[in-house]
């Protein structure tokens, strides 16, 4: 029996471009990557910037410098877009799927501005478009949710899916560090970028969010915003006072239906009780937690960022392409349910947990709680540590709508009395976020 021969062409050689040619190339996984791909694979073009410079593990003779060339080659199966960026990669992946080659993507920000109408293209054409590398690294889980869910409703889905932030947060919560300390680490290690604007503002979270709410729920992936809150404002007293209350911070990204056809889509931090399994994932792990109807509470955790662990969710998906590519078939694309309806995060209620610093003397008490009753927003708990002539005040609420805590907070700031506003972090609980 012949062995069918699949040709790759691979656009983008860093961390993850080198590490899935080298995964590709190991002589002893072959007969394994053959049996699984029931092809041979054979790659037979890179595209990288310069093609003078040497990459370590891939063949100088590889190496080209014209992306939407390659993508346009006709000897090309599938086309490997590990290069990031909207456009010009659209352009090269929207080339490929016209031809009818299959499209194997890491592209977390293209798929939440476009997945929907790329779907639609590679589906027009008979082509894959799998993108398992673009939510949580090495976590099978958008293969999960299309296959061994696809029959579930999911309620909600929570996500620890930016290990930049989570290693800051965890190096606030174990070292008593400061977020400036936390994060000039995570860029020593190599966890955050130079301008880490992206994982700490939440857009890298806000766009897998998305991702995840499409097979999920049922949404669509074209760029509509979601609410999205970063991390900046944490501070250490914050962890501090939530590792007494008996809780940890963490980024977490949501995806919950809200009754019957309402959807909630955000990215914010929250306080997360430590019997929550959430609660352990500690450093640049990931971990995603799906509450189904009958399924019930199922997690999944990993390694989310890296050469190495990402690149083997791009090996995934490739194996999985050569595999429909030789029984002459492709996935068909996500269900988009046009019953669903984004309900506003300001009309949603949560325990929230507010500080604020305010001067220390007689009646600042009394008028902060009043601006908290004219709001509606009902005080759980306060504690209050004093230094000099000033004091801070944590408050942890009943629940509330965000819309009138946010009003609280606006109300706060008119007092004479307080110097600064805080953090207001949301709690998670059995019932919500």
């Amino acid at each position: 029996m012949t062995t069918a021969h699949v040709r790759l062409g691979v656009i983008g050689a860093g961390n993850v471009g080198r590490a899935f040619v080298r995964l590709l190339n190991d002589q002893t996984r072959r007969v394994a990557l053959v049996d699984a791909a029931t092809a041979t694979l054979e790659i037979v073009g890179v595209a990288v910037r310069d093609a003078s410079r040497p990459r370590s593990g891939i063949d100088s003779s590889l190496l080209v410098e014209d992306p939407l060339a390659l993508a346009a080659r006709e000897d090309v199966d599938i086309v490997v877009e590990l290069a990031g960026g909207i456009e010009p990669t659209r352009t090269w992946i929207e080339t490929a799927l016209r031809r009818g080659a299959s499209v194997v993507t890491g592209n977390k920000a293209l798929m939440a501005e476009c997945g929907t109408a790329l779907a639609t293209l590679a589906n027009d054409n008979r082509a894959d478009l799998l993108y398992e590398a673009s939510v949580a690294g090495a976590i099978p889980i958008i293969r999960a949710l299309r296959t061994s869910l696809a029959g579930e409703k999911i309620n909600r889905v929570l996500g620890i899916v930016n290990g930049t932030t989570n290693f800051i947060l965890s190096q606030m919560t174990s070292e008593g560090w400061g977020y400036d300390e936390a994060l000039d680490e995570a860029k020593r290690l190599g966890y955050a970028e130079t301008d880490p604007t992206a994982d700490v503002e939440a857009f890298d979270a806000a766009a897998k969010v998305q991702i995840l709410s499409s097979l999920a729920i049922g949404t669509a992936l074209h760029g509509e915003p979601i609410s999205r809150e970063g991390i900046r404002t944490v501070r250490s007293v914050d962890v501090e006072f939530a590792r007494r209350a008996g809780y940890v911070i963490k980024l977490i990204g949501v995806v919950e239906r809200v009754g019957e056809s309402g959807i909630s889509r955000r990215t914010h931090p929250a306080l997360i009780p430590l019997e929550h399994p959430l609660a352990a994932v500690h450093g640049a792990m990931n971990a995603v937690f799906i509450e189904g109807d009958q399924s019930g509470p199922l997690m999944w955790l990993g390694q989310g960022a890296g050469g190495v662990p990402t690149a083997t969710a791009v090996l995934g998906d490739v194996l999985h392409a050569a595999r429909n590519r030789v029984a002459g078939r492709h996935d068909i694309p996500f269900t988009v349910d046009d019953r669903l309806v984004s309900v506003d995060a300001g009309d949603l209620s949560s325990v929230f947990y507010l500080s604020i610093d305010v001067r220390d003397e007689p009646g600042v008490l009394a008028q902060v709680a009043g601006v908290f009753g004219q709001h509606d927003v009902s005080i759980q708990s306060m504690e209050q540590s004093g230094f000099a002539h000033e004091a801070r005040l944590a408050f942890l609420t009943h629940a509330a709508r965000a819309r009138d805590v946010t009003s609280t907070l606006r109300g706060l700031d008119q007092l004479a009395a307080v110097d600064s506003i805080g953090a207001c972090i949301r709690v998670i609980d059995g019932g919500g976020a």
